[in-house]
Order: C-alpha cells, then structure tokens, then sequence
C-alpha cells in the first residue's frame, strides 16, 4: 500500500491497529523513471528549482507537499488533496532505497512473513522475503533495514519501480483521521490519474493513494 518518516498517525480510537509508513499492495505498477531522491538533493544543493515545481507558482507552492519530493500527478493530486481539505497531513512521499528499507522494517519487526503478504511478487520482494526468512537472528529494526537495503543496493532501477510507487515518486500517505474521514478518502479516491487507494495493507491501517 524520499521518503519522509514522520511519526506515526493520530486521532485513532483505541485498538486500531498499528500504523505503518506504507508501502505497495499487491499490484503490479508501471515501471517508473529514476529511484530514489538524488534529483532532489542536486537542486537543494544547487539552490535550483525542482522540474516538478515549475509548474506551480511561487506564491502557489506548499512547502509540505513539495518536500515530499513527488511528480506528475501524484504532485498534481497532493495540492488538489489538500486545496479540498486543508488540515490533511501527509506521512510520506517519494523514498530512497533507505528510507523504504526502513519502512518495511518497521512492519517486519510485527511479522516476518509481512513483505510476501503485502506486496505484489516481484524479483526484489522474493530476495527480500528471502533475507528475512534466512536471517532469523536479525530482529531489530536496524539490523533488518540494513539488511534489506543490501538485496535494494543490489537490485536494478526497473526491478525496483516494481516494488513500490514510494521510490519514483509516484505514490503518498496520508494520516489516518476520524473526523471528516469519509469526506477526505471520497476526495482521495475522485483524485485524477489515481491508480490505487489502499486504507490498508498487510492488515495495518494506512491511507496510501498511488498514481
């Protein structure tokens, strides 16, 4: 169902269960451009204006949504998100390979079959589902991130884009809310060039909308 690691959603009634930093369902995805948030940092760095920012005004541009670092519609359907109802919270936008290695490892740390119930069968979900499985001792957060960013640092861009829409910035989060829920995931689902929307993924509660 770059990545950015705010904490995780409030505003949950007592017992939902746990909020994880999302990720993609079991859907295959068009094959993106270039993983990771290298162009980002360059045009920090440079001082220079992102491609995906120029066509938003100056005076249109919110910060939040632009540091979620996304594009094309997924960029579009985040202003119009949050024009529609301005106290949305985004939790998470475009990932590099760390940023998604330590996702997933939150949500592994719960379960150890999580990465093969969750996403679609790829070649980079089966090695990462494979270095859980042969690695039963590794069971921190930490450990397990650094381990999946191993089978990530091996794997091509393309083999990648299918994992999740979070590396090309394709896909966001957004916090989980109960007031206006209804009227906000309505919005979400009416959003243009919307591929999924996904209240839920691996049974952990999370509005993720992927373009």
């Amino acid at each position: 169902m770059p990545g950015s690691r705010p904490a995780g959603p409030t505003g949950l009634s007592a017992g939902t269960a746990t909020i994880d930093e999302g990720t993609l369902a079991r859907a295959r995805a068009p094959e993106p451009g270039t993983i990771g948030s290298q162009a980002a940092v360059a045009n920090a760095e440079s001082g220079a204006t992102p491609a995906s920012a120029a066509a938003t005004p100056a005076a249109e541009t919110d910060p939040a949504i632009e540091a979620l670092d996304l594009r094309g519609a997924a960029r579009t359907g985040a202003y119009a998100l949050k024009k529609a109802h301005p106290s949305v919270r985004f939790t998470s936008g475009r990932r590099d390979k760390a940023d998604q290695a330590r996702a997933m490892a939150s949500n592994v740390v719960l379960n150890r079959k999580w990465i093969e119930e969750t996403y679609a069968t790829s070649p980079v979900s089966k090695l990462a589902q494979k270095w859980v499985d042969d690695n039963p001792d590794k069971k921190s957060q930490d450990d397990i991130a650094a381990g999946l960013l191993s089978v990530f640092e091996a794997a091509s861009d393309a083999d990648l884009a299918r994992l999740s829409k979070h590396l090309s910035g394709d896909a966001f989060d957004v916090q989980p809310v109960e007031t206006d829920a209804d009227a906000i995931k309505k919005s979400i689902r009416g959003l243009t060039g919307l591929d999924k929307f996904l209240e839920k993924e691996g049974g952990l509660v999370r509005w993720h909308a992927q373009f």
